[in-house]
């Protein structure tokens, strides 16, 4: 039985992750700060799905301030997904919680991990963000990373720093630049349970510039199972992974088909695009695919509609 650490394990991607890995037969370290960023009551309700599993251990706390030489002993895998997340709140007073959550936080863990002798992988979540408005698409992981937001900054900063400590001094980390995850216990400040909500609410929708930007979706499963692939794949240490759903879809199609799932019109506004949102995103997979195996599973509409029946049980309790 492989001891797991997973770091933001009551958040969207953690508590899959924490999940799947318990379900698989592995000992599971969840770590949590449960902080405000959203509703923490909706942490609790992840967690609570499999906190009483007897092998799994949730651990409350700063990242910073743990005692991370005698957490990793012994642990195999980290899944570090821990973030402050958020393109929008990246900006003005709220940037010091990214620097503070997203590379001080990722660095005390690589310190830690460069003395960690039984680790065979660290697998650090990051996102398609680090790209900005990327020049080509698909885009492939050889194009320079160009932020366009204060959170791209900070992730690729935390990103840079895994590189580092792989190279000086052996870490094995891996990276997952993900492509815009949704499903079940996707974070209610995310576009696909917003909408949803508002739907169930019968209220108007506010979509940012004129619903013609595209995004590569990908489903939850998609991006637990890149995750399990990356944490044991030999080919994968010291390399960066993009994870997407394998379909570019635009906004207002997407709408569209939310309207089909939920079984009448959502009513739009469109107001002026949000800085640091890039316009177009597409992942090319074909390295994830090629070293770990990756193929997205689950096609959008599928998920969207997995999406619709969490949030009905979700706001209807």
């Amino acid at each position: 039985m492989a001891i797991n650490i997973v770091t933001g394990a009551a958040g969207f991607i953690g508590s899959h992750l924490a999940e799947t890995l318990l379900k698989q037969g592995h000992k599971v370290i969840g770590i949590d700060q449960f902080n405000d960023y959203y509703d923490p009551a909706l942490k609790r309700k992840n967690v609570a799905i499999f906190e009483a599993h007897p092998n799994f251990e949730l651990i409350e706390g700063d990242i910073q301030s743990l005692d991370w030489k005698a957490l990793l002993d012994g642990v195999e895998v980290v899944y570090h997904q821990a973030a402050q997340a958020g393109v929008r709140a990246s900006w003005g007073g709220g940037f010091r919680a990214y620097t503070e959550r997203n590379i001080n936080a990722t660095q005390v863990l690589l310190e830690a991990a460069k003395d960690a002798k039984q680790l065979a992988r660290l697998v650090y979540a990051s996102t398609s963000s680090v790209y900005g408005n990327a020049e080509t698409l698909p885009t492939s992981e050889s194009i320079p990373p160009q932020p366009v937001s204060p959170y791209g900054i900070t992730k690729l900063a935390a990103e840079r720093l895994c590189t580092l400590y792989h190279q000086n001094f052996g870490v094995p980390f891996t990276a997952l630049r993900y492509f815009t995850v949704y499903g079940p216990r996707q974070r209610p400040d995310m576009a696909f349970h917003k909408f949803f909500k508002a739907a169930i609410a019968g209220v108007t929708i506010p979509i940012y510039g004129d619903g013609q930007q595209t995004r590569d979706f990908t489903f939850i499963s998609d991006a637990v199972a890149a995750n399990l692939a990356a944490a044991t794949a030999p080919d994968a240490v010291g390399e960066i992974f993009n994870i997407g759903g394998g379909s570019r879809a635009v906004l207002a199609d997407v709408l569209n088909t939310m309207e089909e799932i939920v079984g009448h019109p959502i009513q739009r506004n469109y107001i002026e695009q949000s800085m640091g949102d890039a316009r177009h995103t597409a992942a090319d997979v074909s390295k994830a695919n090629k070293l770990i195996g990756y193929q997205p599973q689950v096609s959008l509409k599928e998920g969207l509609i997995q999406e619709w029946e969490w949030i009905q049980s979700l706001y209807s309790a």
